[in-house]
């Protein structure tokens, strides 16, 4: 593979920025937006009929994934939920009435344009308790130990540091916390370059990890309970896979510095402003967190 990964990243920020344009624009039209094509091993068909109906039709429209997360992520009422590379939303969507208005979802994207889209999308549905983050799923814009279940939908694949990404989904969840994803995955059999010739990065294919590469990034961050399940082949030799995992409930995670956004253990219940002049809701706008609330 010859391109470098900063220039991988921009072709895949691109190609999902022109999906986002896409479904906009034909939002625009008098038949509504048209779904973006990729194949029969992608998008929204993968989700229920019921759960589509439930959402607009931008937000299914924009669904790239090569799963449906929230069919195994196995989600409670009152949880948080953080959707790795969210796009226009839908699983978010999905995930925060899941989970009732006692809990949150959120959604982190690095696209500003799927970003736009995500939010309007949450404003069609009449949502609340979602919030968007912009930032890339190597670098989680989030407190340690905050979160209860990570999602994704065929994303991390497009990673190029993997372990930062398993790395940071081990870190912002809570301990006890869970993973249920999404992913492209490749035979062990298949080398990096057999990957390749199956399709190309942007496209999901050659930056999947085999199985036991997949296995084994997990647990070099610390995850347990490992479990990936093949569920229907997208290329030969490359599957949709569901990911299970779970970060150990005895192991927190100590945040890279006592603060975040000026405030102490931010997202918690026990948050105060490190400022005595400053309550904590103010510290963290003054600040920009993308953990408002």
């Amino acid at each position: 593979m010859s391109e470098q990964p900063t220039d991988l990243r921009e072709t895949v920020r691109r190609r999902y920025a022109a999906a986002a344009i896409q479904v906009t624009e034909g939002a625009t039209a008098c038949c509504g937006p048209e779904p973006v094509e990729i194949d029969e091993n992608f998008g929204s068909t993968l989700y229920a009929a019921d759960e589509r109906e439930t959402l607009p039709a931008e937000a299914v429209a924009a669904s790239l994934g090569c799963g449906n997360p929230i069919a195994i992520a196995d989600l409670n009422e009152g949880e948080r939920v953080l959707d790795l590379g969210s796009g226009g939303g839908i699983d978010v969507l999905l995930s925060a009435r899941r989970v009732g208005p006692t809990g949150k979802a959120y959604g982190l994207d690095m696209t500003e344009e799927m970003l736009s889209l995500a939010l309007a999308n949450a404003a069609r549905a009449g949502v609340t308790n979602v919030e968007f983050l912009k930032g890339t799923i190597e670098a989680i814009p989030l407190p340690a130990n905050t979160i209860d279940v990570v999602i994704s939908n065929c994303v991390i694949n497009l990673s190029t540091d993997k372990p930062a990404v398993f790395a940071e989904t081990f870190r912002v969840l809570k301990p006890g916390g869970r993973i249920g994803v999404s992913d492209v995955v490749a035979d062990d059999t298949l080398t990096p370059d057999l990957r390749a010739e199956r399709g190309d990065y942007v496209g999901c294919i050659a930056g999947a990890l085999s199985f036991t590469e997949y296995s084994h990034g997990l647990e070099a961050a610390g995850f347990t309970d490992i479990e990936i399940t093949a569920t229907h082949a997208v290329a030969d030799g490359m599957h949709s896979a569901i990911v299970r995992a779970v970060k150990p409930a005895g192991v927190a995670t100590a945040p890279s510095s006592g603060t975040c956004c000026g405030v102490n253990a931010c997202c918690t219940p026990a948050e105060e402003a490190t400022a005595t002049d400053n309550t904590a809701s103010q510290a963290k706008a003054a600040a920009g967190c993308p953990c408002a609330s």
